[in-house]
């Protein structure tokens, strides 16, 4: 039987002398779409840093695709984290590079420096190819020889998608993706996200702010309150009520939160 994509153990995280994740256990099975929620300063962020191989506990386990990253010298790490797909936040592109380079970039980790330099500046036609059918698939694709500053946000976010699936990862993970689009882009962005997801196979970890949209389309939801996991389950199973509790200690209402 396959290892799970992720496996957490008593997992402690610390940042600053500050302890930010306590004693999470988390598993995550191949294929699984789950959705992070909680307050600002919960923890989610820290989690998808410890699932993307870039920080290492403090005390417990951290496993991504069975193995142990703490037990791994840094290039064995490099090489565990280059199989994972990240969207930012706040996308995380050159702004003065066109589409089809920043889309080009996501398998740097791949390649060293002069070989990955080649592929973003001296594109050969079949990668061009290929970038320009990711770019379809994500909606953009008359974007792809177009600066990415000139873009709107949405279509930007939609390069950041493009440029993790070039890295043909066996995981997505996104950290508040829809943070800076309006509702409605939100609610197409994330069908789009969790849509290629299942179209590939993906496990998708992604940390939102909507409620509502967590709901929707993630069959699993993990809810973090003050550096712990004080929900797992269906999305279903997140009532009201539950969701009230996990945010009221930071001073919102379900109406802040899009419930």
């Amino acid at each position: 039987m396959a290892a799970p994509t992720f496996e957490l153990a008593g997992l402690t995280v610390a940042l600053g002398g500050r302890e930010v994740l306590r004693g999470v256990d988390l598993r995550v099975e191949r294929g699984e779409a789950v959705a992070l929620v909680g307050p600002s300063g919960a923890g989610k962020t820290t989690l998808l840093r410890v699932l993307g191989g870039s920080l290492l506990p403090l005390r417990g386990t951290a496993r991504i695709d069975g193995i142990d990253l703490a037990a791994l010298r840094p290039r064995g790490r490099r090489a565990v984290r280059a199989r994972l797909g990240f969207v930012h936040q706040d996308h995380s592109l050159v702004p003065v590079l066109r589409v089809a380079q920043n889309v080009l970039a996501g398998r740097l980790g791949r390649f060293g420096f002069l070989g990955g330099l080649r592929r973003v500046l001296l594109a050969r036609r079949a990668e061009l190819a290929e970038v320009h059918t990711l770019l379809e698939r994500v909606g953009i694709g008359e974007k792809l020889f177009q600066r990415t500053d000139t873009l709107s946000g949405g279509q930007q976010q939609r390069v950041a998608i493009a440029r993790a699936l070039y890295q043909q990862p066996t995981a997505l993970l996104a950290d508040e993706p829809v943070a800076s689009v309006d509702p409605a882009r939100a609610r197409d962005l994330v069908a789009l996200l969790t849509r290629l997801a299942r179209e590939e196979g993906l496990t998708l970890v992604a940390s939102l702010h909507d409620l509502d949209l967590a709901r929707e389309f993630f069959p699993r939801i993990v809810g973090l309150r003050g550096g712990g996991v004080t929900y797992d389950g269906a999305g279903a199973g997140l009532t009201d009520d539950i969701a009230g509790s996990l945010y009221r200690l930071a001073g919102l209402t379900l109406e802040d939160v899009g419930a």
